[in-house]
């Protein structure tokens, strides 16, 4: 057996061994072959590598590559925009000056200047962006390896429309934006060796990297800076059921700013491409929510922050798991990844429809 990063996992791999979450919740058995939905699902739980069995090593998942050419033919689409090769451009300067500002932060002690932080990180959203071509822009950034800088730059970013969604003061989005952008600055100080170690990591090592909420806290903690913004660092992984770390609180303990970064982080890991396809489908994503995470995230955020989701992406035409194309053109509020698709003269309700989903975006 050997152990596999999360980031790095492929279906077809075989788990070696049981799969818990952080609160001792299995996910995934023993000996089954993982699917792409299943990634994604120890994505959601924030388990960073597991065991896979040698013998599985070798799946082929490139042998059709006539289905992996058209499950990337959207991301292909905004890959090769005027408009996306600007914002990368863009993007890459400001992770640039963002992670020489940690570094300077932690290592020199310099002042932290979250005005100049703010402006920077919201700059890459100019005026023309709607909601779905800034989503569209981040689903893409995924060629580089997936740092701590630019996942900080992501999650300040989704953090950004989110709080706008629920209509918070300017003040606020600021605020939010920030806790978005500084919420993973503890990682920074995790060594590198620990995160990326090939070999089982000992319970020990588990719990070093679950204290970089706690370490970006205490980088955080002498700044006059706001409060908001170091609880977002010490409690992004906090779960309103109790089932986060590292103080294991429950809704009531939990600032709006906590909870809004929590689901900006998750849905950013679950978004990210892999090597096998291109940036996983929002409805993808939204139907791991329904059906898991509802009771960990507080349901005037998590629901407000899907129902905004779904309908960013109203009217795009979409390939259903049975083959057909669509257009999407009605939520179905009780089941917002199932929404009703038009396929030429017919309609699909797929909230009727168990066994259809949403495969990709065309």
């Amino acid at each position: 057996m050997k152990r596999i990063r999360t980031v790095d996992l492929m279906p077809g791999m075989r788990i070696a061994e049981d799969v818990y979450s952080y609160n001792n919740q299995m996910i995934l058995p023993k000996n089954t072959t993982l699917t792409d939905k299943m990634i994604t699902r120890l994505e959601f739980y924030s388990v960073l590598a597991i065991k896979i069995s040698v013998d599985s090593l070798g799946y082929d998942v490139m042998a059709d590559e006539e289905e992996f050419e058209e499950t990337t033919s959207y991301s292909k689409k905004v890959l090769s925009s005027k408009q996306f090769q600007e914002f990368e451009a863009n993007y890459l300067h400001k992770t640039e000056f963002f992670q020489t500002m940690i570094n300077q932060i932690i290592d020199k002690k310099i002042p932290l200047d979250t005005d100049s932080m703010y402006k920077e990180v919201t700059s890459l959203i100019s005026d023309n962006m709607s909601s779905v071509t800034v989503f569209d822009m981040l689903h893409n950034m995924r060629q580089y390896d997936d740092f701590t800088y630019m996942h900080s730059i992501n999650v300040a970013l989704i953090c950004n429309i989110f709080a706008k969604w629920l209509d918070f003061s300017s003040a606020d989005i600021e605020t939010a934006t920030l806790c978005g952008l500084l919420h993973d600055i503890g990682k920074v100080l995790i060594p590198d060796k620990i995160i990326r170690k090939p070999a089982r990591l000992s319970p020990a090592e588990y719990n070093i990297i679950k204290t970089h909420t706690l370490q970006g806290y205490n980088i955080l903690i002498d700044y006059n800076i706001n409060d908001n913004i170091k609880e977002a660092a010490l409690m992004h992984h906090e779960r309103c059921d109790g089932s986060g770390y590292p103080l294991g609180v429950n809704s009531d303990r939990l600032s709006a700013f906590v909870k809004i970064v929590a689901i900006a982080d998750v849905y950013d890991a679950m978004t990210a491409a892999r090597i096998y396809r291109g940036p996983l489908c929002p409805f993808k994503v939204i139907g791991i929510f329904e059906t898991e995470g509802l009771q960990k995230y507080d349901s005037k955020y998590i629901l407000t922050f899907l129902e905004h989701i779904a309908t960013t992406y109203m009217n795009n035409r979409v390939r259903l798991s049975n083959g057909k194309e669509g257009d999407i053109v009605f939520m179905n509020r009780n089941s917002l990844s199932k929404p009703l698709i038009k396929c030429g003269k017919t309609f699909i309700d797929l909230s009727k429809e168990p066994s259809i989903y949403i495969e990709t975006f065309v």
